[in-house]
């Protein structure tokens, strides 16, 4: 009996020895390499320091529980992202970020707003690729809520025009609407009158094939004429 309780006794005692050596060792399995894919707001180092400030962060078991069971940390302009664990000290980050159109000033302050016209950040920082919108007449801003604006299909037209622009690796300096609905475009010292939402992306592709001709130029160049019927159409450019 007393043969069976010391076999009992040291059978649990192996047990546990293997459980806290075990335990040592996922702990002691850090994170060494963390690769970031789907980000062009910030680099790999900015998203590892918001997502693993702290050493605890780093390890392994650690990260995946808090990654499986606890809320995802909020990152401006980023809608989610994804951890893929690679082995027993890689991982992969892939970012899921918003779709940012615009931004507009408000006291003080750089407002950015998403394809529905969410305001999805305030800063003071002024992101590259970013146009500066114009002319919108709204009421009280609140983060993470709707712009509130009187004609809600302005945000179908700003996000018309900002893919138009895209494609054409177009960058402006603002947007600039008027209480109709109409765009010009600020590009330097050239402004581009756009006139309503009709034939944009023609539009955009005539702009396209002028802007070379009118670098280091000043005036305002009317493309709200413009007809993708007349091949031939001539356009007005006045300088300043």
């Amino acid at each position: 009996m007393d043969s069976q309780k010391k076999k009992g006794k040291t059978a649990a005692g192996v047990a546990v020895c293997l459980l806290l050596l075990l335990a040592i060792g996922l702990m002691s399995l850090n994170i060494k390499e963390i690769t970031v894919s789907g980000s062009e707001k910030y680099t790999a180092e900015e998203l590892a320091e918001r997502l693993f400030p702290e050493k605890k962060d780093r390890n392994m078991v650690y990260c995946y529980l808090k990654y499986r069971f606890g809320e995802h940390e909020k990152i401006p302009f980023v809608e989610d992202y994804r951890i893929v664990f690679q082995g027993l000290n890689k991982i992969e980050v892939i970012v899921y970020e918003k779709k940012v159109v615009g931004y507009l000033t408000y006291m003080s302050s750089n407002m950015y707003f998403d394809k529905d016209g969410i305001i999805v950040e305030s800063t003071n920082r002024k992101l590259e690729g970013i146009p500066l919108v114009t002319g919108l007449k709204f009421g009280h801003i609140l983060l993470y809520q709707p712009l509130p604006v009187e004609n809600e299909e302005i945000f179908d037209h700003i996000l018309t025009l900002t893919q138009a622009l895209s494609n054409y690796a177009i960058s402006v300096d603002r947007i600039q609407y008027d209480s109709r609905g109409n765009a010009d475009l600020y590009i330097g010292d050239i402004q581009v009158v756009l006139g309503d939402n009709a034939d944009l992306n023609g539009k955009i592709s005539a702009l396209n094939d002028m802007l070379p001709s009118l670098e280091g130029m000043s005036g305002i160049l009317y493309l709200d004429t413009f007809d993708e019927t007349n091949t031939s159409m001539m356009y007005t450019f006045k300088k300043k």
